[in-house]
């Protein structure tokens, strides 16, 4: 694999460590990601996996005060320095920058879509810890 032009001066080895950078990078978008999914459906994996709510009811709570203070998960700014450190300067590319950020970092996130969406996570997981609640007092 011959280095892009931009790098050619600079040797291969830093070439490499900026793919590197770029691929930490996406996996930090994917786990990222994943934990989105986690926070919002983790309640239902509790039905079938009671120990699930162990982990999931501080993450969703940790998810729910992100939003309703406009917090930044410690997540971006990690995904952000590896990209920087790969000389990137935005989310141009492969499929988990056009696929994912946008579902992550949507336009438009304003204070108001914020409490939206963590209210969204507390509706949808007291629904789930509700119905969970009410199968186990029933003995099924």
């Amino acid at each position: 694999m011959i280095p892009c032009p931009a790098l050619a001066g600079q040797g291969v080895l830093l070439y490499y460590l900026r793919v590197l950078d770029r691929l930490l990078a996406n996996t930090v978008v994917a786990c990222h990601a994943l934990f989105i999914v986690f926070v919002v459906c983790g309640g239902f994996a509790a039905w079938r996996w009671r120990w699930v709510a162990a982990l999931h009811i501080p993450c969703a709570v940790w998810g729910i005060l992100i939003e309703y203070r406009g917090g930044i998960c410690p997540l971006t700014p990690l995904e952000n320095s590896l990209r920087a450190r790969a000389g990137q300067q935005g989310y141009t590319g492969g499929f988990v920058e056009h696929y994912l950020l946008p579902a992550i970092y949507p336009r438009g996130l304003t204070a108001g879509v914020q409490m939206v969406l963590g209210t969204f996570v507390l509706v949808v997981n007291l629904c789930a810890y509700t119905l969970l609640l009410r199968r186990l007092t029933r003995g099924s």
